[in-house]
Parts: C-alpha cells; sequence; structure tokens
C-alpha cells in the first residue's frame, strides 16, 4: 500500500472510530486507543525504516505540533476535542498529514500552487460579506503569502486542501468543534475555517526551516 493510500485510510478510518468508539462497540473511555496505538505504530515502523533526513522531520513536526495543538486548544480555546484533552495520535496524525501533502505537491506543477487557491477567495468573500467567517480573509492572506514566498509553495497550496478535507471529517464526526467567535480577537469562523491550512503552512514552514539547519550542520560535520 502506498503510503497516500495508508496516510489518506487512517485518518478517515481513525477519526470515525474515535469519534463513534468504533461504532459504539467500544466503551466511551476507550474510543481513542486503537487509534493511538495504531498511529503511533504506523509512525515508529516509518521512522525505523526511514532515512535520517525524513527522522529529523518526524521529530521536528511532533515537536512544533505537540504545544501549538496544546495552546490552540487549552489556552487559546479556538477549538475544543470531542473529550476535552488533545488526543494521543492527533501529534502522529501530523506527521502523516505533512507527508500526505508533500505527496500531493510532488505531482502539482509549480505554476498550479497559487492558481488552486482562487476556489478560495469567494467562499472568503462570502464569510466576510455573511460576517459567519471574518477570520477567513487573515487566513487566505496567510496561505497566500506562504504560497507566493516560501520556500515549497506547492506543499502550502496542498496543505490548504488536504487540512481543509481532513477538518472537514473531523468536525462532521465531532471529534472537535471550532469556536464560532474566536477568542482574543473579536473574529468569527466557521467550524471548520475554510482556510484552516494557514495554521498548517506556518507549521510546514517552521519544519521545513529546521530540517534545512540541521541538514547544514550535517554537512559541516557537527552530525554524524
Amino acid at each position: 500500500m502506498s503510503r497516500a493510500w495508508l496516510y489518506s485510510l487512517t485518518i478517515l478510518i481513525g477519526l470515525w472510530i474515535s469519534a463513534t468508539a468504533f461504532g459504539g462497540l467500544l466503551p466511551d473511555n476507550l474510543a481513542e486507543w486503537p487509534v493511538n496505538i495504531w498511529c503511533w505504530g504506523v509512525f515508529a515502523y516509518i521512522y525505523k525504516t526511514t532515512n535520517r533526513k525524513e527522522r529529523i522531520e518526524m521529530i521536528t513536526v511532533l515537536a512544533f505540533a505537540t504545544p501549538m495543538e496544546l495552546f490552540f486548544s487549552e489556552v487559546w480555546n479556538i477549538y475544543e476535542y470531542q473529550r476535552g484533552l488533545m488526543p494521543l495520535f492527533v501529534p502522529a496524525g501530523h506527521y502523516f498529514l505533512f507527508d500526505l501533502g508533500r505527496i500531493m505537491a510532488n505531482k502539482m506543477k509549480q505554476s498550479l500552487a497559487l492558481p488552486i487557491l482562487i476556489p478560495f477567495i469567494p467562499m472568503v468573500g462570502y464569510g466576510v460579506y455573511d460576517g459567519s467567517d471574518t477570520s477567513g480573509l487573515i487566513l487566505l492572506l496567510l496561505v497566500l503569502v506562504f504560497t507566493r514566498f516560501g520556500p515549497q509553495p506547492r506543499l502550502y497550496a496542498a496543505m490548504a486542501w488536504a487540512a481543509l478535507a481532513m477538518e472537514i471529517v473531523g468536525t462532521q464526526l465531532g471529534n472537535w468543534t471550532w469556536a464560532n467567535e474566536v477568542p482574543w480577537t473579536g473574529l468569527t469562523a466557521w467550524n471548520p475555517p475554510l482556510l484552516v491550512g494557514a495554521f498548517y503552512c506556518f507549521g510546514d514552514l517552521l519544519v521545513n526551516m529546521t530540517v534545512v539547519r540541521f541538514e547544514e550542520k550535517a554537512h559541516v560535520g557537527l552530525h554524524e
């Protein structure tokens, strides 16, 4: 099975199992554990069998995604998880989505990075006009800036769509819920925000910068 299919099925089936407690077959307090075990098992297998650079990427994603998730959900409260605290499978899932976005990006022409974001513009305009998603304009501008000036335009464009698809599944199943009123800002948001991929683009940029730095050090012999 290709990684793209592995990641896609893991996300789709895993979110369903967690949200529904395996269709009601599991006690609610055990609903997340099959997903936790599977996701970290897949993560560990990839880590064991891959090269040094991807291992750095995997650890870097965990290092950034975990505290960001806790900040967004427990401090900023822009979304709330189904059972309160962040599920243990979420950090591993972030790497799966990151790598899935990279696979999608590699199949995309560089010249398409900005054009595939165009469908977001009228939808963001409607959310701002309607007043139901005024944060969408800021998030759209961030995604456009990342895609236009960032080091991996195709990845950011791909993540905008991949993140939205994953968020739609998660929110519809009830794994998490985004706040309609964004705390501290006076802005509104849909559930999920249309350009939620902006958060993922920022995380991907941090991962890219960190991995490049590690690779530079390796080239001069600081890390063997």
